[in-house]
C-alpha cells in the first residue's frame, strides 16, 4: 500500500480532511478531532509493514475514527469520576493549594514535554496507559502488537521518565 513517506503523505492529504470530518462532527472540538485523526495516521504509519486492509482505505479510515471515538467518549465518561474525587480532597491553607498547583503544573507540563520527546509508538503506548486507562491486552488489541512489546515500551517510556524526572524525587 504504502511503504514510503511520499506515498504515505499523499494518503493523508487525500484523506484527513473526511477523517477529520467525522470526528469533528461527533465531538464539536476541533482541538479533540485533530487529536484523533493524529492517533489514527501515527498508528497507519507505525504499522504500515504488518497491516493489510481489505476493501477501501476510505471505508478502514472511517471505521478507524469510529472506534477512536468510542474510546475517547468512553475516557470522556470516566474523567468527572477523577476530577470530583480530587475536587473533594481537603485544602488545609490557601497557600498551600497555590503553592501546590504551581508545582503540579509545573511538573505535568515537565512529564508532558518529555512524553513527547518518546519515539512514536512508545509515546502512543504510554498515553493508552495512562491517560486513556487501557489495560496491556486492550492496547495490544488495538495496536495490533504483542502485549510483550506494549510492556517494553512501557518500561521504557517509565525508565525515561524516572531518569529525566529525579530532580523531582
Amino acid at each position: 500500500m504504502f511503504y514510503d513517506r511520499e506515498s504515505f503523505r499523499r494518503i493523508y492529504d487525500l484523506h484527513w480532511k473526511n477523517v477529520f470530518g467525522i470526528c469533528y462532527h461527533q465531538t464539536q472540538d476541533a482541538v479533540v478531532a485533530e487529536e484523533i485523526v493524529q492517533e489514527i495516521f501515527c498508528s497507519l504509519w507505525e504499522r504500515r509493514e504488518s497491516l493489510e486492509i481489505e476493501g477501501p482505505l476510505e471505508n478502514y479510515l472511517a471505521r478507524a475514527a469510529k472506534f477512536k471515538l468510542i474510546d475517547y467518549y468512553r475516557r470522556k465518561a470516566k474523567a468527572p469520576i477523577h476530577t470530583d474525587s480530587a475536587a473533594a480532597l481537603p485544602c488545609y491553607s490557601s497557600e498551600n493549594c497555590t503553592e501546590n498547583d504551581v508545582l503540579y503544573h509545573a511538573l505535568s507540563d515537565k512529564v508532558g514535554n518529555l512524553v513527547d520527546q518518546l519515539p512514536c509508538q512508545c509515546r502512543m503506548v504510554y498515553k493508552m496507559s495512562r491517560e486513556k486507562g487501557l489495560t496491556t491486552k486492550e492496547i495490544a488489541a488495538d495496536l495490533l502488537i504483542s502485549e510483550k512489546t506494549v510492556k517494553n515500551h512501557l518500561t521504557k517510556a517509565l525508565s525515561f521518565l524516572k531518569s529525566e524526572l529525579k530532580e523531582y524525587q
